[in-house]
């Protein structure tokens, strides 16, 4: 039988396994990606914490232009949404930027310069003085944003040992979700106190633990350096790790695309061949679906729920209070109902679990339109958190782990950027329903529909066998003919 495993004509060492510095450094690198993640939902979901109280106007609101000039007016509903969608704007550029170059330059280099680069922008934008400038900086930032959501999965999926690779990039991209249970906290303690600004710079924190933290313990991945051609880097990090050099090694000895010299496209050449072509179109979609419905309700369930409330009879301030109380839960649902479905993804496959919760969204949705007292209500939001920002989750998950190493950033880059086009329409589409003065009941019943195609594109994926990518499945085929024929 032959012992394949050549790349460049040079044999990839079976380094031996190391249980304890896999599980040692994968859970550095989940901490620091997961980090990352969460400030990125912090600085993404504080808009809709402060919106209201921006929105009202005030001594501490915007200038249109400059300060003095309309300073203290409210904010149109249709311009709030505007602003809403201008940071996913730059998240939409910065992730196909990422995915451009990201398997190319490696992983390491940027998350780090993500973190600074989100960190920098959230510190500027907390001395804005104008509407104009609040929007450009809040665009600019979120490149920095899109490089890291676009770059955090592909990295985890590198470092996760195997059959646990949805649950740790469940892990790792709960840090949105909780980001946001972090940006509401901390909007209903301190928002009164050290205003909007205030929570801004506290989003800019991350440049001074994180960004050394990231310098000094995320290394490169082994797997990508041996993609590149780059052996001997990759043997160093895999002794001083315990990574895998290759998902061979993960598989049995099997080899991978890259071991069989197979399609050699990387980038988004790659992810728009024959091979990945409808997975990537699907996945794309799903991601577009979730995104939607993770910024549309991030931004304005405070508002709406805030409205329904007053309608019923509740106070102003105290339907403001509970409106922050369902971003809380919205986004504390899908952190623990994102970690618990990810085991379940892990044993009984992820595509299953997305279409599951995303039916779970649009039935809680659809019920958040009915009457019923508000412990109910806050029981629906928990289990539309799950099936919103849960399930965006499990699709960076599913994602991350559907291509192999030569494609995966850009396959999580796609993933991202062109699901950002759903975020930017989320924050859109609620300030048009609220410019409108239609009824919350009508806003929900467009999210659940958004929730349904969500999970109809889910079953239209084609689904990787055995968990495997798909080149990966090509090359355990071939293995398994030449075992035959040998």
């Amino acid at each position: 039988m032959d012992t394949p495993t050549t790349l460049h004509s040079r044999s990839i060492p079976d380094i031996p396994a190391d249980p304890a510095k896999e599980a040692r450094t994968a859970g550095w690198v989940a901490a620091i990606a997961g980090l990352s993640l969460l400030f990125d939902g912090f600085d993404l979901t504080v808009y809709g914490t402060v919106l209201p109280g921006l929105a009202k106007g005030g001594s501490n609101a915007l200038g249109w232009w400059a300060t003095g000039i309309n300073a203290g007016q409210p904010i149109p509903p249709a311009v709030a949404g505007q602003l809403g969608s201008y940071a996913l704007i730059g998240v939409m550029i910065g992730s196909l930027f990422a995915g451009a170059i990201g398997d190319r330059i490696g992983r390491r280099k940027l998350i780090v310069a993500g973190i600074a680069w989100f960190s920098i922008g959230m510190f500027i934008t907390a001395f804005a003085q104008s509407i104009a400038f609040f929007g450009v900086v809040r665009l600019l930032t979120g490149l920095g944003l899109g490089a890291l959501l676009a770059t955090a999965g592909a990295t985890m999926a590198e470092f996760a040992p195997a059959g646990k690779r949805n649950f740790y990039n469940a892990v790792v991209y709960s840090g949105i979700p909780a980001g946001g249970v972090l940006a509401a906290l901390l909007g209903l303690a301190l928002l009164a106190h050290i205003g909007w600004r205030g929570l801004f710079m506290i989003g800019a924190s991350p440049i001074l633990f994180l960004l050394p933290m990231a310098l000094a313990k995320l290394p490169e991945s082994p797997r990508w350096l041996v993609s590149r051609g780059r052996l001997d880097e990759a043997v160093e990090i895999s002794r001083r790790t315990g990574i895998p050099l290759s998902e061979h090694q993960q598989f049995g000895g099997v080899p991978v695309a890259e071991d069989l010299h197979l399609e050699q496209k990387t980038g988004f050449a790659g992810i728009f061949s024959g091979t990945y072509l409808a997975g990537t179109l699907f996945l794309g979609f799903m991601s577009f679906s979730g995104l939607l419905l993770t910024y549309g309700l991030n931004t304005w369930l405070p508002v709406i729920m805030g409205g329904h409330l007053q309608g019923a009879g509740m106070g102003a301030d105290a339907a403001k209070q509970y409106g922050l109380v369902f971003l809380l839960l919205l986004n504390g649902g899908a952190v623990v109902g994102g970690l618990i479905a990810s085991r379940v993804a892990d044993k009984a496959g992820p595509q299953r679990v997305i279409i599951t919760t995303f039916v779970l969204a649009a039935l809680a949705l659809t019920l958040m339109t009915f009457g019923f007292p508000v412990a109910l209500l806050l029981a629906f939001i928990a289990v539309a958190g799950v099936g919103v920002l849960g399930t965006q989750v499990l699709i960076y998950g599913f994602t991350s782990n559907y291509y192999s190493t030569r494609v995966r950033a850009a396959g999580v880059a796609w993933c991202s950027g062109f699901g950002r086009l759903g975020g930017i329409f989320g924050p859109l589409i609620g300030g048009w329903l609220a410019a409108a003065g239609v009824a919350g009941e009508t806003a929900f019943y467009v999210f659940a529909g958004v929730a349904l195609f969500g999970g109809l594109m889910t079953v239209l994926v084609p689904r990787p066998r055995k968990g495997l990518s798909d080149d990966e499945q090509r090359a355990v085929d071939e293995r398994a003919r030449h075992v035959v024929t040998d």
